[in-house]
């Protein structure tokens, strides 16, 4: 079931106490600490890079601040995380698989049950809560996405926002993904108003707070260690740098994604952060030979490359200035940095041709198109996602990519241990088998911390992960864990000593091809203890071994909450779907806002009738400016003043975007207006275009027909009231493009889904 509120949300108050509260409620569960003696911990995650990405694991990117803490640290070949973004940063932060959690997928993809409520309960206290419990000052800054989306709005509850989960500050973006250089952003639990300076860019805004903040924590509380937990949103889509930076990658893949593959192959052979022996497994059917592309193709797909490429060297520019200011500060000796290369294997929502504009409402884009604008790429007004190719040589020796859980591909990141002193032989590769729960219960050793049997008063459900401190000192310590269970969207795995049962996907996941139920997908066998990338199927060879993993996965699965397995999101979705304060046909009224309203906290107005009322005043005839809009440049909606004249705008995404207005011919007269928009499908399915109706103080206005609408996702810039707080909906304004006069609301009406639908455009 959904579960309300965490017992403390938690503003930071805790830790000024001398004695935990936890030890307060249950004196044995946790020792007391003095945190003088303690060690500063930053943990860096990334997002969809891949293993072979960075030249810290024999990749085509330099990386050389991540290389360097890799040179005098630990580098580990053998971690996993959990296929998906949100399912990874629960168990991060939990120390507990991700179903058990509630965080089965992201949290887009809820519903009601309890290995995909997307709660984390008040059972799994954080990395954060512990820590703060035991004097350290906490912040997190960058990607949340772990907070429920009904929790999203500015009423709250806060409980599983970061100041819920133990953190004293944070500084970041709520959802899954966000324009580099336009981000709507959260301070603590409140939006702050968007950046309008032409040089920002968010990873180093974030760089920047980050080291803000331990300037302050290190000035107003010297003998307290911090927990800093960056996520930076690098290199989920969009993919963008500053122009400077994607200069420096012109021409460097033009060679193409078979031999790019290759060469990170022999590269990480060579650093030894794959054996010896280790096959590099053969390039998909579904992705073309780059040889194969026509000359256009290879531009487009080279130069969106070079755009992924300037993005994760830019974070590792800024990352640098965070370890430098460790070192300025005297800290550097005394701080333990914990680097995830990702949270999932690499991305491939780009599909085979790589992408300009957001993917998650199945808009082809035009290679043609794309061609024409190949200056423009990484810029503020596009939206890259690199092709599945690039992704693919950036997987390398594996199969698989991002959300397939049961091979290597999905789940085998990068990571690197970093802490001066307490490191032996860095230069010998860890190859231990470790899990991303296992982070929690290592810091916890590290620091001396023995996790609490309650707290807040609230019994906790045991650790999943395993602590791997002893391979700090012993890089060839013994494996610390036998199994480990995956399952992401119905790609299932098992873990057991050396053995991996893997279920195969029946298409990729960037083919549009119908899937059948997971229950009917075949299995297979690899023995990765000698198979370092799953190149050899034995299933055939030991189908005695095969079952018994299968029936070991079944049973890990009954009790970490897995089932019910479903590969089709919106199935469940629409069978037990999860709370929505908008979610029920009615009036919903809205006020002038300075910052932004998220999409969790605003009506759902896609394929369904709507309708929009708001009340004016002008003083002006020829008044400009946002009365209301949501969403941008990758896909939206708004109601704005263009030289006196009230003017309805939808914008899809594409290559070019196309653009409906529907105005009056005349300009409005100074005074108070009382303008209503009536939109109305033209069919039932899903992004079937609307017929809108305009009319003005009571009489009609402006009629005209939409031809089509986004097929299921508003992109995440937030929704203003009386400006536009992300990118501009088409490019004749500039955001936030504010209102000149006065708005006394705006009300969104939703009508009943069942309503009948209209078959042609008002007269």
């Amino acid at each position: 079931m959904f579960l309300t509120g965490r017992f403390i949300a938690g503003l930071g108050l805790l830790a000024s106490l001398t004695v935990s509260q936890a030890a307060l409620a249950d004196p044995k569960s946790l020792a007391v600490v003095d945190p003088g003696d303690k060690p500063n911990i930053i943990l860096v995650l990334l997002d969809d890079v891949g293993f072979a990405a960075s030249s810290t694991f024999g990749g085509p990117i330099p990386t050389p601040n991540y290389e360097a803490i890799a040179a005098g640290g630990a580098r580990y070949n053998r971690f996993h995380t959990t296929a998906m973004c949100s399912p990874t940063r629960a168990s991060l932060l939990t120390g507990r698989n991700p179903h058990r959690v509630g965080m089965g997928r992201i949290t887009n993809l809820a519903f009601d049950a309890p290995g995909y409520n997307s709660v984390i309960p008040d059972e799994a206290a954080t990395i954060a809560d512990i820590l703060r419990d035991n004097g350290y000052a906490t912040g997190w800054f960058g990607k949340n996405h772990v907070t429920p989306l009904w929790e999203t709005t500015p009423a709250g509850p806060f409980d599983r926002w970061p100041n819920g989960l133990g953190f004293d500050y944070y500084y970041g973006f709520m959802p899954g993904a966000i324009d580099q250089f336009s981000p709507t952003l959260v301070e603590n639990n409140r939006a702050i108003a968007t950046q309008v300076d032409e040089n920002y860019i968010l990873d180093r805004d974030l760089a920047d707070r980050a080291i803000g903040w331990m300037r302050e924590v290190n000035a107003y509380a010297p003998n307290k260690p911090f927990l800093l937990y960056l996520a930076t949103g690098t290199a989920h889509e969009p993919q963008q740098a500053p122009q400077e930076w994607t200069e420096k990658f012109r021409g460097e893949f033009d060679q193409g994604w078979d031999a790019l593959r290759e060469e990170s192959f022999q590269r990480q052979k060579a650093l030894g952060v794959i054996p010896a022996d280790a096959v590099n497994t053969p390039r998909p059917a579904s992705i073309p030979a780059w040889e194969s592309l026509n000359v256009e193709e290879k531009a487009v797909a080279a130069r969106l490359m070079e755009v992924f490429a300037a993005q994760l060297a830019f974070f590792d520019d800024q990352f640098g200035r965070i370890t430098q200011e460790l070192k300025d500060s005297g800290e550097w000796e005394n701080t333990l940095i914990i680097y995830i290369d990702g949270d999932n294997g690499a991305t491939v929502e780009g599909g085979v041709t790589g992408s300009t504009i957001q993917g998650l409402n199945l808009v082809k884009p035009d290679i043609s198109y794309m061609y024409k604008t190949l200056d423009e790429m990484g810029g503020p007004r596009t939206f890259e996602n690199v092709p599945v190719g690039f992704s693919w040589a950036m997987s390398s020796p594996f199969q698989w990519n991002k959300q397939v859980a049961s091979h290597f591909g999905g789940t085998r990141d990068g990571l690197v241990i970093h802490w001066p002193g307490k490191i032996a032989r860095p230069d010998v590769i860890r190859t231990q088998f470790l899990h991303v729960s296992d982070i929690a219960p290592t810091i916890y050793e590290a620091v001396g911390v023995n996790y609490p049997k309650r707290f807040n008063g609230v019994k906790q459900m045991s650790l999943d992960g395993v602590s791997f401190y002893s391979t700090f000192e012993n890089p060839e310590a013994s494996e610390l864990r036998d199994s480990q269970y995956f399952e992401m969207l119905g790609n299932r795995g098992f873990y057991e000593k050396g053995w991996m049962a893997s279920s195969i996907p029946p298409k990729a996941n960037w083919e549009r091809k119908r899937v059948p139920d997971a229950a009917e997908w075949d299995w297979s066998l690899f023995h990765v203890d000698t198979d370092f990338s799953q190149a050899e199927d034995l299933a055939a060879l030991e189908p005695e071994k095969l079952a018994k993993l299968k029936r070991k996965f079944e049973r890990a699965a009954e009790t970490n909450h897995v089932f019910p397995i479903d590969n089709i999101p919106p199935r469940m979705m629409a069978k037990s779907p999860p709370p929505n304060p908008f979610g029920k046909p009615g009036r919903y009224r809205f006020f002038r806002n300075k910052t932004w309203i998220s999409n969790g906290a605003f009506p759902d107005v896609m394929n369904r009738p709507w309708s929009l009322r708001t009340k004016i005043r002008i003083s002006s005839g020829d008044s400009e400016g946002t009365i209301v809009a949501q969403g941008g440049n990758q896909g939206g909606w708004g109601l704005f003043q263009f030289k006196g004249r009230p003017t309805f705008l939808y914008t899809m995404p594409g290559t070019p975007s196309r653009s409906w207005r529907i105005a009056p011919g005349e300009a409005l007269s100074p005074g108070e207006h009382v303008i209503e928009i009536e939109v109305s499908p033209v069919a039932e399915k899903s992004g079937a275009g609307v017929n809108v109706l305009m009319t003005i103080d009571g009489e009609q206005a402006a009629d005209g027909l939409i031809g089509a609408t986004l097929l299921r996702h508003m992109p995440e810039e937030g929704v203003g009231i009386g400006h536009d707080p992300g990118t501009p909906l088409i490019y004749d304004y500039s955001s936030p493009f504010r209102f000149e006069g006065e708005i006394d609301y705006v009300e969104i009406t939703l009508a009943d889904d069942k309503a009948s639908t209209s078959k042609g455009a008002h007269n």
